[in-house]
């Protein structure tokens, strides 16, 4: 059962061919198995996972439920579950266990979908590699000596090595896409606003956006319909329906594909480039046209990014004084308390951002630094829409490598932080983005992004699905899973 996608488990299910216990247990087993070398979980409940999938199978027999109900899914620690800690695998949550669910957890128990666990990241989802997690390193089912990549490692390496059949996410400046591109499968962001934030930890609050992880563009295309839709409780949730993709209307010919000149040439692994380009020339036999395009805002994207990113999460973990919730250090007085709190809970990639974000909205530096960002943000965005009037998507590689050595990049920060040089231009315009594989380079997957403007999710998963017909490695498994 592990092997089979998540429309093919909800077929087995609907057909009473398997019960949903029985799927939720091939997983939990296939868990037990393996995640002690993948370390993709921080917290797997069993006993209530068994007990979701019981509810599950009585919404199945009641012709209730949706289309992936009895589907197991594993959820970002950073998504509020009730009931299920939610860490944000820092020590200064540790051992929190929230009072509700986020919107899209109440979704995808609504649709009979049990919540495996709760997925490995980045601490607070700041990194590339799910490294400066404070529990544990995620080790990419490919190979177990590289990363996954992150932030949303765990959610991709669950998905990869057959622990999960589908994942949540979440994407600030391409923390779904890059971790779907090294460990091989399909990672989606829909449009900001799209997806629910009410229960996301917040991170960036004008990037971060949930989304599903799956083994094909099917899989993702009917995950999102579950869990996307207007929200009262989130205020930047936009008043539409959920992301409803017809996959049938998949077809490349006489689609436009712009390919940025800026994310094919320097700093992108040679290996990477062909198999972009091998990947390109079938679309293109398959009828779609590819132009090379010039965006030239995209090489101040990095830098862009890491002043607003930084500058909103400084003031986001605020919050984490202590007081309200996760573990209290000892102090002088009230100040001392939340200074010692604040230094031992926090790593050093999460003080880091703090301090650059804190610098850059300070009264002397908001000008030259935020503001100044907040402009190139608007010329990146301007940019795109003008490449989005001529054509239908942008397509380019998802990372400039491949799966990297754990360790190789953590002395190297400004290395690490280059890695999200093609996906950021999606968070900064709330654009929807979407990664598949696309071949391999050394035996490591590379992944094939595709952007599209605001609110063109479904025209978006429709090309996708389109595009992954034509890639004969879109499906290809790690053999260790």
């Amino acid at each position: 059962m592990t092997e089979l996608s998540a429309l093919e488990l909800a077929r087995l299910i609907r057909g009473r061919e398997a019960s949903c216990r029985e799927v939720a247990s091939a997983f939990l087993h296939q868990i037990e198995a393996r995640d002690g070398v993948i370390g993709a979980f921080l917290a797997v409940d069993a006993e209530r996972v068994l007990t979701e999938a019981d509810a599950a199978q009585a919404l199945v027999d009641a012709g209730e439920g949706g289309a992936l109900a009895g589907v197991p899914v594993a959820v970002k620690d950073n998504i509020s579950t009730q009931g299920l800690t939610t860490t944000c695998a820092s020590r200064i949550l540790e051992g929190y266990v929230p009072p509700f669910d986020a919107t899209v957890v109440a979704r995808l128990r609504a649709a009979g979908m049990p919540v495996l666990g709760k997925a490995n990241l980045d601490e607070f989802a700041m990194g590339a590699s799910t490294e400066t997690s404070a529990y544990r390193v995620t080790r990419n089912p490919w190979d177990p000596e590289r990363s996954p990549g992150g932030s949303s490692g765990g959610s991709a390496a669950a998905v990869a090595a057959g622990l999960a059949p589908v994942s949540l996410g979440s994407d600030t400046g391409g923390s779904i896409r890059q971790p779907a591109a090294l460990c091989g499968v399909v990672g989606f962001k829909p449009t900001y606003g799209r997806c629910s934030r009410y229960g996301l930890v917040a991170f960036g609050s004008s990037l971060d956006q949930i989304g599903p992880i799956g083994r094909s563009v099917a899989d993702v295309a009917a995950l999102s319909e579950v869990v996307t839709g207007h929200d009262p409780r989130d205020s930047t949730s936009l008043e539409q329906p959920p992301v409803r993709a017809d996959l049938d209307r998949a077809d490349l010919k006489g689609k436009r594909l712009a390919l940025p000149r800026e994310l094919i040439g320097d700093g992108v692994q040679p290996g990477v480039v062909q198999a972009v380009e091998r990947a390109i020339q079938r679309l293109q036999e398959a009828g779609a046209e590819v132009e090379t395009v010039p965006l030239p805002s995209i090489r101040l994207g990095v830098t862009t990014y890491y002043i607003i990113a930084p500058a909103e999460a400084s003031s986001n973990l605020a919050r984490f004084d202590g007081i309200r919730y996760g573990p209290r250090a000892e102090g002088k007085g009230h100040v001392g308390m939340v200074e010692r709190t604040r230094g031992e809970g926090f790593g050093p990639e999460v003080k880091t951002r703090i301090m650059i974000g804190t610098y850059a909205l300070s009264a002397g530096y908001y000008d030259a630094f935020y503001l100044r960002a907040q402009q190139v943000r608007g010329l990146m965005t301007r940019e795109f829409n003008e490449v989005f009037e001529r054509f239908d998507a942008v397509i380019s590689p998802t990372s400039p490598v491949t799966a990297f050595r754990l360790g190789e990049m953590t002395d190297d920060p400004l290395a690490m932080k280059l890695l999200d040089l093609c996906t950021i231009p999606a968070n900064m315009g709330g654009f929807p983005g979407i990664s598949l594989n696309c071949g391999f380079s050394e035996g490591l997957p590379v992944g094939l992004q595709l952007l599209g403007p605001v609110m063109a999710d479904e025209r978006l998963l429709e090309l996708a699905h389109a595009v992954e017909q034509v890639l004969p490695d879109a499906h290809i498994r790690p053999q260790t899973a």
